[in-house]
Formats: C-alpha cells, structure tokens, sequence
C-alpha cells in the first residue's frame, strides 16, 4: 500500500511512520519543518514539506492524521474526501484518524466503570469536548473508509504528555496533577504503532470503527509515581491541584480495556508496563533528553 501519515515527525506519527515501513509498504511523511526531511528519510520514509502532501493525496491507499489537535481536523478530512472521491467507489481512501481516550473523560463521571469504545462518548474531558463532532464527522464520511483510533496516555523515549513528570525527577522532584486514588490508561508507542498498521491494512472492513489504543489493564498513579521515585532517586512524590485546562486532562483517571482489536486481529501490546518498565523508561527518557543537547 501506498501511506501516507500526517505529522509524520510526531511522538505518535514517526512510530507509526516507521511500522507502516517494516511492513512493507510505502511511506510518505508529512512534516511542516524542512529540516525534519533528513529524520524521515532516513527511516525510509519519503517526505513531504508543509502542504505538498494534498496534492498527493489521491495517490494514497491509506491517510492517517496523527497532526491535528483542534477542530482543523475536518479540513484533512475534506481533502482526503475529494482525493478519495477521485478514485472511484470501489478503491477509497482510508482515512485514520488519531484522537485519545480523554474523549471518554473521568471514570468517577462514570461511577467508576471500564471506558468502552463501542460506546459514544458523552462525558469528555473539557479540553477535548470539540473531539466527538470531529470523530462523528470521520466515522460517517461517505467518500472515505473513516476509522478512529483513540491513543490512551503514551510511555516510552522522550514520555510525550507524561514528559513533565520525568523532566521534574530529573531536577530532584516528582510531582504529579491531581489526588491521590487515579488510575492511568496507558500505551506504550510501538505497541500503539503496530495497532495503526493492523487497522490501516484492513482499512475497508474497519469503516466506521472506533478503536481504544491502550493496554488491557490501567496503572495506579501512585504506582507510577513511587516506581519513578525509586528509580530516579527521589525521596518521595507530591500532588498539586491542576492550575489549567490541560493540566486537569492529565489528571483525567481513565479505565478503558480495549476489546476490538484484539478480536478483529489478535493485536496485544507486547511492551512492559509503566510501572513494571520504570527501570528501563526512566534511564531512555534522560538518555533522549541528553541527545537532544
């Protein structure tokens, strides 16, 4: 298949980038810096610079939008739609959208029950309230074979959004949004990698389809937290009261045990958990830090 992935740089577009290539298929990265050309390229991945993607687009078998954080979504969306519509009934584009299982918001919203992605949303975190219209708007296109993909909270390499967590235990301080009793979904980015390349490669018979990308069992934040004291050294950890919209997302406790993919085609994350891998995690995230000076 001929792929193409959108924000092709990213903490989640670069793993997947990569999966789509050792499976065989044909790349094309979507980077707006130029100087990112040489990252992709190296990964066998061919790249293009800003917009040079939309007039490639009918090319594609598969589109994946790992890049759009707000309501601009639905603007790939329309571009892949016309690109698809191109090509015929019968040949469609599919199109992959990459949300997050925040759109599920707190499991105590939820009297504390499991997050389900065959059921829609209706309490989502407010930082994202914008996402179940973007995700209804993918899932019912016509002119594409539309698949959401929700990425629970990402471990591994430089942390993505748990970042600031390992960055403060660094300088000595482990700290955390919140109270004490939270439960983390989580996913390790290679295992959320190889979940992209097994939807996208069935495209066609995923139309219309939610998928939650996360492990089968959460992690309890005060596990977390203790395990990266331990391993960094730090005597003990803290909470503070979230100040911001984004810092009450992080601190959104989720539950959501994905059933679907392991169904559809037996995919299983294979990594350690965070807690279980805080040896291994703590020492590649000061190491990723490092190779960036």
């Amino acid at each position: 298949m001929k792929v193409l992935i959108i924000g092709a740089t990213g903490f989640i577009g670069l793993p997947v980038s990569q999966a789509f290539v050792r499976n065989g298929h044909e790349v094309y990265g979507s980077t707006r810096q130029p100087s990112k050309a040489a990252l992709l390229g190296a990964s066998e991945i061919l790249p293009l610079i800003g917009d040079a993607w939309k007039s490639k687009a009918a090319e594609m078998d598969v589109i994946i939008d790992c890049a759009s954080a707000g309501p601009g979504a639905l603007e790939y969306l329309e571009i892949a739609a016309a690109a698809s519509k191109e090509r015929g009934d019968n040949y469609k584009i599919t199109y992959i959208y990459a949300s997050g299982t925040w759109i599920h918001g707190d499991y105590s919203v939820r009297n504390y029950g499991l997050a389900d992605e065959r059921a829609p949303p209706k309490t989502p975190a407010e930082l994202v309230a914008w996402r179940p219209a973007v995700e209804g708007a993918i899932l019912s296109n016509p002119h594409v074979n539309g698949i959401v993909i929700r990425p629970a909270l990402l471990y591994g390499g430089s942390m993505s959004l748990l970042e600031p967590m390992f960055k403060a235990a660094i300088g000595g301080k482990v700290e955390w949004f919140g109270n004490p009793g939270g439960r983390f979904s989580l996913i390790h980015n290679d295992d959320l990698a190889e979940l992209f390349v097994q939807v996208g490669e069935a495209g066609p018979i995923c139309k219309g389809l939610t998928f939650d990308g996360a492990n089968p069992q959460s992690e309890s934040v005060e596990d977390v937290l203790a395990a990266l004291a331990r391993v960094s050294g730090v005597k003990d950890y803290t909470y503070r009261k979230p100040a911001t919209a984004f810092e009450v997302a992080l601190s959104t406790a989720g539950i959501s045990r994905p059933s679907l993919a392991r169904r559809l085609f037996g995919w299983s994350p294979k990594k350690m958990g965070l807690v279980d891998g805080m040896h291994i995690y703590y020492p590649s995230y000061v190491a990723s830090q490092a190779a960036q000076h």
